[in-house]
């Protein structure tokens, strides 16, 4: 046999079996989905109770796409305005956020400038009627069906204000609403600058950069700048690379992806100038910062760009687009994986319940920064600085969890002016917070006092009925000990209450302004900036 026609033979043989596997792929394919078809049908037709096309359709869907990744997702023609809002940053409605507390829902934020804003409504509001429709019981969800619509429409709002016994009607006349992915930026004590970015939608690289230029006009003596990516959960990948643009220079290569078919990968570099390449940078990042917010922290940490600081980033190293399905819904899934400049993939390789778990050092993979640092893939990008996440107490979350800051700041208002500088605003009338709490009858259900009414419960069963006097004041401490505990975290409580005042006379940025003045890791960010001997070390820069 000739070694050409052995050659040929072989390249038949290749083919034939390249055929026969994609014969074999599409065949299973269109069966199975023969299969779906007919139990689908079997169900909506004989199933003893009534069932919701859509939504069976839409559980299964949900149920196959969840055994691929957390990131690939069905999203129905109902829910696309809300993907838009999280891919833009804009959605058509009123501009205000709402919260069901009772039986009704109650505003819970304004945004300035805005439909709700122009018209007159505040947080604090609790919503009766919306277009003549009874508004009790609702849910967020069901509010935001009927208050998003096209714009220059209308929508009539009834609602209870606080203090008052009469409701009021408003008429609001939707618009588009934009959230700026750069809500606050400012310059800090000892001349450091602030930016906060919380999503990579469009523009983010340009606010960003904008927000700079500003900054450094306003300062010519700016020491350096914190970019605060925590609670980012990414977005953009194009608007990463721009945002880390602001900081290096043209040309630089910030992220490879790599898919299943080759001829599709890309790299992507910075394209301008950038905004200052030299001022010192400390990026803030924690568990929920994810995706676009790695790309630039881990690309800054890569190229000993940036100080990083806070806790383990989530670890989402996986790119998704998005694909028309028909009847106005789209199907979003991963497509790729992206690689950051040290060569590393930050994507976590294990999931519990949805979640990540954060493999140790000794299981991933080294790769160096531009200056020989340590850093790892396979899981998040760990920060150069890790400061521990300020959680709050048990007692301080149960109290904000119930809506009993928000709830006093409310009742508050009603007594006292609000400040004119919410910024420096100090709250001293803390006996009367927590005689709030008592009169509308906090209780911290604690385990203590869980496991306490059980162990009553299990005296009377046994005919012990009597001892439950004897024990009556380990009952009493254990109903005096939630009040001692919020008594400890008085400072803690004072600060969220001032952040919730600021807010409604300040908006978002008064919320930011006062919040920033006790926010630890800013001031961890401050110190690392403004020590020289510091950053070097922490850069290995000669």
């Amino acid at each position: 046999m000739s070694k050409k026609f052995f050659i040929l033979l072989s390249t038949v043989f290749l083919l034939i079996g390249a055929s026969s596997f994609y014969y074999d792929k599409y065949f299973e394919i269109t069966k199975n989905i023969e299969i779906f078809a007919n139990v689908y049908k079997e169900i909506n037709n004989n199933f003893v109770d009534e069932t919701n096309p859509s939504k069976l359709m839409k559980v299964g869907i949900d149920a196959m796409l969840a055994s691929l990744d957390p990131f690939t997702n069905y999203i129905s023609e109902a829910q696309i305005e809300n993907y838009r809002l999280t891919v833009e940053g804009k959605y058509n409605g009123i501009g205000a956020k709402a919260k069901k507390m009772g039986d009704h829902l109650t505003i819970t934020e304004v945004f300035k400038d805005y439909p709700a804003y122009k018209a007159g409504l505040r947080a604090g509001d609790q919503i009766l009627k919306v277009n003549n429709q009874d508004a009790k019981g609702k849910d967020s969800e069901d509010l935001n069906h009927i208050m998003r619509g096209i714009p220059k429409s209308e929508v009539d709002v009834e609602i209870l204000r606080p203090g008052s016994s009469q409701s009021q009607k408003f008429t609001i006349i939707r618009d588009e609403v934009n959230i700026p992915n750069v809500p606050y930026s400012s310059i800090l004590r000892d001349s450091i600058a602030y930016i906060s970015l919380t999503t990579f939608t469009d523009n983010a690289g340009k606010n960003v950069q904008d927000a700079l230029r500003k900054l450094k006009a306003e300062n010519a003596n700016i020491k350096g700048v914190i970019l605060d990516l925590r609670d980012n959960g990414g977005g953009l990948l194009h608007e990463a690379v721009n945002v880390c643009n602001t900081f290096v220079p043209a040309g630089q290569t910030i992220a490879t992806t790599r898919s299943k078919q080759k001829e599709k990968d890309m790299t992507y570099k910075t394209q301008m100038n950038p905004v200052d390449e030299s001022m010192p940078v400390a990026v803030l990042i924690n568990k929920n910062s994810a995706s676009a917010s790695e790309i630039v922290s881990g690309t800054l940490q890569d190229l000993d760009r940036a100080v990083i600081l806070g806790q383990i980033s989530y670890g989402k190293g996986l790119v998704q687009n998005t694909r028309d399905v028909g009847y106005n819904a789209i199907v979003k899934l991963t497509i790729a994986k992206y690689y950051i400049p040290s060569g590393r993939c930050i994507q976590s390789v294990k999931y519990e319940n949805g979640e990540v778990v954060h493999l140790p050092d000794s299981l991933r993979t080294l790769f160096k920064t531009k200056n020989g640092r340590p850093v790892y893939d396979g899981g998040g990008i760990k920060p150069d600085i890790e400061v521990p996440e300020a959680n709050f107490p048990e007692i301080v979350q149960k109290i904000v969890d119930q809506d009993f800051i928000f709830n006093y700041v409310t009742h508050y208002l009603l007594k006292n002016s609000a400040p004119e500088k919410p910024e420096n605003f100090e709250f001293n009338q803390f006996n009367d917070f927590v005689d709030y709490l008592k009169q509308n009858k906090f209780d911290d259900k604690s385990d203590a006092e869980s496991k306490w009414a059980d162990f009553e419960k299990e005296l009377k069963k046994s005919g012990q009925s009597s001892m439950i006097t004897q024990t009556q004041t380990i009952k009493n401490n254990l109903d005096q000990l939630q009040w001692l505990q919020i008594q400890d975290n008085k400072d803690l409580i004072s600060n969220l209450i001032e952040e919730e005042i600021a807010s409604r006379t300040g908006y978002e940025s008064g919320r930011y302004a006062k919040r920033l003045g006790q926010d630890k890791l800013v001031a961890e960010a401050i110190s690392t900036l403004l020590s020289n001997e510091k950053m070097k070390s922490i850069l290995h820069t000669p």
